[in-house]
């Protein structure tokens, strides 16, 4: 990997984990945990949860050791594989680099409350009436941002034979 794509993995994943542990902080200080702040009546709020589980609340009804260990692992397991594949692609595909550096950093910030809280704090609410999308944050946000440019990349061919 060339210095200008080590320094763009830095740069976007620096930028991503700062805002993500930023927000979070705030939230967590600001909001007493299931409080709601009204940002759009009926469609978004901020809202103070901290998530057991995984996206849309995957294994949340598991111990907490299990919960744990299994999202540790499989968290540091796919931030080691979209390093292997940003090595392989950032010099030639610099879109998809961006969109992996966006994955490593939301994975590495969900990580960080795992390590911390052995649970990840959101706040993001999205809701029509009473049907709520599952909170999110900004570590889900990259993470959702960076699926969307490397699944392009896949169905568009234009991913390297690795």
């Amino acid at each position: 990997m060339n210095t200008r794509a080590l320094v763009r993995l830095c740069l976007v994943s620096t930028i991503i984990i700062a805002l993500d542990q930023a927000t979070k902080a705030l939230v967590a200080t600001t909001l007493v945990l299931h409080e709601s702040i009204p940002v759009i009546h009926g469609f978004f709020n901020l809202t103070h949860i901290m998530n057991p589980g995984g996206a849309f609340g995957l294994f949340a009804g598991h111990s907490p050791e299990v919960r744990k260990f299994f999202f540790l692992f499989v968290s540091s397991l796919v931030a080691l594989m979209i390093l292997w594949l940003y090595q392989r692609t950032a010099q030639t595909h610099r879109v998809l680099s961006f969109g992996l550096a966006a994955i490593f950093a939301g994975a590495v910030g969900n990580l960080i409350d795992r390590f911390r809280f052995g649970m990840v704090v959101d706040f993001l609410d999205f809701y029509l009436g009473a049907y709520h999308w599952p909170a999110f944050n900004v570590a889900d946000s990259a993470i959702t941002i960076g699926m969307v440019v490397f699944v392009y990349h896949v169905i568009f061919n234009k991913v390297p034979d690795l």
